[in-house]
C-alpha cells in the first residue's frame, strides 16, 4: 500500500500517464457516438464516426486511440475511445425501412447490427471502464440498461452513468439519479457540450 502511494505521487509530480480504455454504452440513439465525437474533438482534434438518426448507424465498434486529457497539476490520462454499437433486445429490420431503406439493405443492416450488439457485449472483457449513457428524456428503468449495469457490477468494472440529452426540454436527468443511486452520474448535452467539463473530471477520479 505504501508503494502504491508512493508511485502515485511519484507519477503525479512527474507527470506520468495513466492509460484507459474507455467503452461508450447504451441504448440506440442515446448520443453515444455524439458524446464519443466530442470527447475526441476536444482532446485529439478529430471525430470517431457518423452521427444519424436512424437506428444502428455505429454497428461496428469505432475506435480512438491516445486521446489526453490532463488532470490536476502535471498529471495525465490517455483514453483508448471505444464508441460502441447500440445495445438493444432485439433488432428488427422493418424499423429501418421506415426511414425509406429497401428490404435487402434493411436486412443486412439488421444483420450487422445484431452482430454489433453482440460484439459490444464480448467487449466488455477488454474495457477498463465505462461510460453508460442514457437518454435523459426517457424512462432509464430499460431492460438494457438493467442488464448493461449488471454485468458492469459482476465484472467489476467501473461505470460513469452519463445522463444526455439535458438540453431537452422533457430532459430529467434526476430521474436517472433516482433509479441508479449507487452510481455517479453526469447530467450533460453531448451536442451542446454542456456540463462536459464534469464529465472529464469525474473520468479522472472514477476511471481505473
Amino acid at each position: 500500500m505504501v508503494f502504491v502511494r508512493f508511485f502515485d505521487w511519484l507519477s503525479g509530480l512527474l507527470g506520468f500517464r495513466k492509460n484507459i480504455t474507455l467503452g461508450v454504452y447504451g441504448e440506440i440513439n442515446v448520443g453515444k457516438t455524439t458524446l464519443a465525437n466530442k470527447i475526441s474533438l476536444d482532446w485529439a482534434g478529430e471525430e470517431v464516426g457518423i452521427v444519424s438518426k436512424i437506428p444502428h448507424e455505429t454497428r461496428t465498434i469505432q475506435k480512438k486511440e491516445k486521446v489526453v486529457i490532463p488532470l490536476n497539476g502535471r498529471r495525465k490520462i490517455v483514453l483508448n475511445l471505444l464508441d460502441m454499437p447500440g445495445l438493444a433486445t432485439k433488432v428488427d429490420y422493418k424499423q429501418f425501412m421506415k426511414y425509406g431503406i429497401k428490404r435487402k439493405a434493411a436486412k443486412k443492416r439488421a444483420k450487422e447490427a445484431t452482430r454489433g450488439v453482440i460484439e459490444a457485449i464480448k467487449w466488455l472483457d477488454n474495457v477498463d471502464t465505462v461510460l453508460a449513457v442514457m437518454d435523459a428524456t426517457k424512462d432509464p428503468l430499460t431492460q438494457v440498461n438493467l442488464t448493461l449495469l449488471g454485468n458492469l457490477e459482476a465484472k467489476g468494472i467501473p461505470v460513469i452513468i452519463v445522463a444526455n440529452k439535458i438540453d431537452k426540454k422533457r430532459a430529467k436527468p434526476k430521474r436517472i439519479k433516482s433509479a441508479f443511486p449507487e452510481y455517479p452520474v453526469i447530467p450533460i448535452s453531448a451536442l451542446k457540450g454542456k456540463n462536459i467539463d464534469r464529465l472529464y473530471k469525474a473520468i479522472g477520479k472514477h476511471a481505473k
